[in-house]
């Protein structure tokens, strides 16, 4: 069966449609909606060269996709990614092949020399990646919680002094603060990649205008008026709800803020009718899995992240 490649069109919703299609299928456990995925692609800065590529038969069927780019924040050039995924009822035909080859070639001619993926921890999908040239690194894990049959931790009864919960959305004249907390948090994530996250206007067009982000159950608490800890949301509008990160601010830690944060937002989204809630944790990040374990989520897959040196063009 002939396999091609083509970009994604960013105004075709059905384009969208057959990327949450293949994303869902192939790894159920991300939160994707065809406005996210429009999104992505039309709002990408120009310097990250970014792709978002569809793998189709010969009578336009999209068995996969993968999303391609230059690591543009990172102090150290020449970083990039590329993360594919095939449609697990046609896989076999080469579409994953085409696709890494074709995203190889797109990162090497904008001089890319590193590029990394995440591959799910499966002996046919390491195997994959092995026979390509692509060598382990470090492993994240994927978690699950079952919001309409689980049981959540109650709020307290009372705040401490000078704690307030709010909702991201409170924040909409003046977004700033929760700019410089995910800046804060996020400089202390493990990562490989170093990036250098200061540009307040890039962080309001890709992340706080994303379409995803349910700025109404992320939670922000105050310390004093400032903000100590927060957990974003992404939902997909209907009842898959996902934890895109949740942080304390150095200053702040040690005094439980982040389950407070989480308890808050997940609640909220157990009543507005959220059944499933989903998360992820770098396997080295042992504070965080053990609040995760607490609340009541589990380990439904893994992944390791593969690296290569690329050719240059």
């Amino acid at each position: 069966m002939t396999v091609l490649i083509r970009d994604l069109r960013p105004t075709d919703r059905s384009d969208a449609e057959s990327v949450v299609r293949v994303r869902r299928a192939a790894l159920p456990f991300l939160i994707t909606t065809p406005e996210g995925v429009a999104f992505e692609a039309g709002s990408a800065p120009p310097d990250a060269h970014f792709r978002l590529l569809l793998a189709h038969t010969a009578d336009g069927h999209v068995i996969g996709t993968a999303q391609v780019g230059i690591a543009h924040d990172s102090p150290e050039p020449g970083q990039s990614y590329v993360n594919a995924y095939v449609d697990p009822a046609h896989r076999g035909l080469g579409a994953g092949s085409l696709l890494l080859r074709t995203a190889e070639e797109h990162l090497a001619a904008h001089g890319a020399v590193d590029t990394y993926a995440w591959v799910l921890d499966a002996p046919a999908h390491r195997a994959f990646a092995e026979r390509r040239g692509y060598r382990p690194s470090r492993s994240a894990h994927f978690l699950r919680l079952d919001l309409a049959a689980g049981t959540l931790p109650p709020l307290p009864q009372t705040l401490p002094d000078g704690v307030e919960l709010r909702t991201a959305s409170a924040f909409a004249a003046d977004p700033r603060p929760l700019f410089e907390a995910d800046a804060e948090t996020t400089s202390d994530e493990p990562g490989d990649v170093a990036a250098e996250f200061d540009d307040y206007e890039e962080w309001l067009a890709h992340t706080w205008n994303s379409p995803d982000l349910d700025k109404e159950l992320t939670t922000v608490v105050l310390v004093d008026g400032v903000v100590a800890a927060f957990t974003a949301a992404r939902t997909d509008g209907a009842t898959r709800y996902a934890t895109a990160m949740t942080g304390t601010l150095r200053a702040f830690r040690g005094r439980g803020l982040a389950k407070l944060a989480k308890t808050d937002s997940l609640r909220r989204a157990r009543a507005a009718g959220y059944t499933e809630a989903f998360t992820g944790n770098d396997a080295g990040n042992e504070p965080m899995l053990a609040v995760n374990k607490w609340f009541g989520y589990e380990i439904c897959a893994s992944e390791t992240r593969y690296t290569r040196k690329l050719e240059t063009a």
